[in-house]
């Protein structure tokens, strides 16, 4: 039998594991259960992949990533490992020759999706199989309390129950410690050994800014910072996605669209073009994303407020896979406070449900308006304590807090005399009151004869905005579920009335923050290399480019950058040269060694 460091240096060209991974590659290999948590671009498939080359049998992996399994048996295909799916994208000749090759023992490793334990055909053809491990990726997923809860993963609590003596693993990129008890809970993991890696992406940079004309800021963002670079724009609603994927397209920007309401056929050519060029950008919905592979890809922004923590932890961490220095950005206004504190009102489900709802949304506008350290916070929310990392927002240009008590009690007592009159009104017309503008509508419904009419003339109106945000953020006043979107009063507002409860809030800077300008993902990638390496670099990208357009492939199958920039620097002359840079395993040598060696010696 290989040993776990044999198969990691044979297969995938790597010299030594990373943090946690020996140890749960042994603990699997041993036949133990194993909880995994780590984050995107950790390394969580090979805790489960050089298992299964290593122990009897086929390794089975349980993922929703329908629409990616077939790049990721290419792969693996192109390491020379045997891989296989069964999904219901594939014609009964294509599922029926992956069934007979899992009977037979000619696979390592097979993809099916968790909808296939519905099918008594499923589980009885794994009955007949020798099944080495059963990986459950995207293990949130089982997760009600998590951020993307998949009906179907329930059905998994059957593999251990039909096959005690099989070895599982789950591995999840983000899971708190409630999410990561309901998936030990729902999955019958109770032995299993936990392992819990760090969640911080130093190489990932978080920003927040105000929403103001936010498709305009995005697109100052991309030139100005990530110009050519790949990038993912996670919009809200379908609509907005269409919308915003134009507009790029329409600044010159290459930009494509993904959300559920396309036909099936334009989602995958849509995915397979982000995936399989370089510097395309794609603008979705939460639809998108999970499981993407693409190592380079280097901003993800939101403009739209994100559900949760766990949610925007998972998105912006398909930026910057590959290590190299990459932004997290995210636009943030009132309208996105009161869009979900509706949506959450209006929502199906019972009290508890909401809760659970409303406690998400309270973390991720926490992070929002804080004035510490955006990563702090993040990792907090995870268990993990760090220090200020001076790489966020917040660390590169502090905003200050100020004690605005006062001002919010003007607000609320603006909302407290329309009230007496048996009338409610939106954000808008109650900041005319406060600052004391005589629009024609204040002054047809008599509110200029208001006590709180111009009693906030001292703040503008963008900080009078902030203060309702910041308000409506603390849970310290509310705002109807209709779509007038009228404030009121709450039980907490009392306090800050009566002036038992001071209220802090944010003070935007002056300017934003300037960020770091971010290398493009050409000039990430070869940082610190010569000129002449840099031009060997680009001459290798090129070859690859031309590679995996033969082969239909994404870039990365052939080779990842880091292991371009790799033979950059040390220029082997020989095939056993080549094959001691990282990332060269035996099947790419024998399969690109002879093609490569003629490109660096060229």
């Amino acid at each position: 039998m290989p040993t776990p460091i044999d198969v990691l240096r044979t297969v995938f060209g790597y010299d030594s594991f990373r943090g946690q991974q020996a140890e749960i590659v042994d603990t699997v290999v041993g036949g133990g259960d194993a909880l995994v948590l780590m984050p995107t671009g950790g390394g969580k498939s090979l805790c489960y992949q050089i298992p299964a080359l290593i122990r009897p049998g086929t390794g089975v992996v349980v993922s929703p990533l329908i629409a990616l399994m077939q790049d990721q048996v290419d792969a693996l295909s192109a390491l020379g490992v045997r891989a296989g799916f069964l999904n219901s994208t594939q014609s009964w000749e294509e599922r029926r020759g992956t069934e007979r090759a899992l009977l037979a023992g000619e696979l390592d490793l097979v993809y099916l999706a968790p909808e296939r334990l519905r099918l008594p055909d499923t589980v009885e053809l794994l009955g007949r199989a020798d099944v080495a491990l059963f990986a459950i990726d995207e293990a949130h997923c089982v997760s009600q309390w998590g951020h993307d809860f998949r009906p179907d993963y329930l059905l998994l609590h059957v593999l251990g129950e039909r096959w005690p003596d099989v070895p599982r693993i789950a591995l999840t990129a983000t899971a708190t410690r409630a999410t990561a008890a309901e998936i030990s809970e729902r999955l019958g993991l109770d032995g299993a050994r936990t392992f819990v890696a760090s969640f911080d992406r130093p190489n990932v940079t978080y920003r927040i800014e105000p929403k103001d004309n936010p498709r305009q800021q995005l697109l100052r963002l991309i030139r100005t910072e990530h110009d050519g670079d790949a990038g993912i724009v996670y919009c809200l609603s379908r609509a907005s996605v269409e919308q915003t994927a134009e507009f790029l397209v329409g600044h010159g920007i290459p930009a494509l669209p993904y959300h559920a309401g396309l036909d099936n056929r334009t989602r995958a050519a849509n995915q397979a073009r982000f995936l399989r060029e370089d510097g395309v950008v794609m603008v979705a919905t939460i639809a998108f994303g999970m499981g993407i592979d693409k190592p380079d890809v280097r901003f993800v922004a939101h403009l739209d407020l994100p559900k949760s923590v766990e949610g925007y932890y998972q998105e912006t961490g398909r930026a910057g896979r590959d290590g190299l220095p990459s932004t997290a950005w995210l636009a943030y206004g009132l309208a996105d406070v009161v869009q979900q504190r509706r949506m959450i009102d209006t929502s199906e489900g019972d009290a508890a449900h909401r809760r659970r709802l409303g406690a998400h949304l309270d973390a991720m506008l926490a992070l929002c308006e804080t004035v510490h350290c955006r990563r702090v916070q993040l990792l907090r929310y995870f268990g993990e304590e760090s220090a200020p990392c001076g790489n966020c927002d917040t660390c590169l240009a502090p905003p200050d807090s100020w004690n605005g008590t006062v001002a919010a009690q003007k607000l609320l007592s603006a909302v407290v005399r329309l009230d007496q009159r048996g009338q409610r009104y939106g954000t808008g017309h109650v900041i005319d009151i406060l600052v004391g503008r005589a629009t024609p509508r204040v002054t047809q419904l008599g509110h200029d004869s208001l006590s709180v009419f111009g009693v906030g003339s001292d703040l503008d109106e963008r900080t009078w905005r902030g203060v309702v945000r910041q308000l409506l953020a603390q849970g310290l006043l509310g705002v109807d579920a209709s779509g007038y979107q009228t404030l009121h009063l709450v039980e907490a507002s009392r306090a800050v009335l009566s002036g038992d409860r001071e209220v802090r809030l944010r003070r935007e800077a002056a300017r934003p923050a300037k960020a770091p300008r971010a290398r493009s993902a050409k000039a990430s990638s070869a940082a610190d290399l010569s000129v002449q390496d840099a031009e060997l670099f680009e001459r290798l990208r090129t070859w690859r480019a031309q590679v995996a357009k033969e082969q239909g492939v994404p870039a990365y199958v052939v080779f990842h950058d880091a292991t371009l920039r790799a033979m950059a620097q040390a220029r082997p002359t020989s095939l056993d040269q080549l094959a001691g840079v990282s990332g060269v395993g035996a099947a790419k040598l024998d399969r690109y060694g002879e093609r490569v060696l003629e490109v660096l010696t060229a």
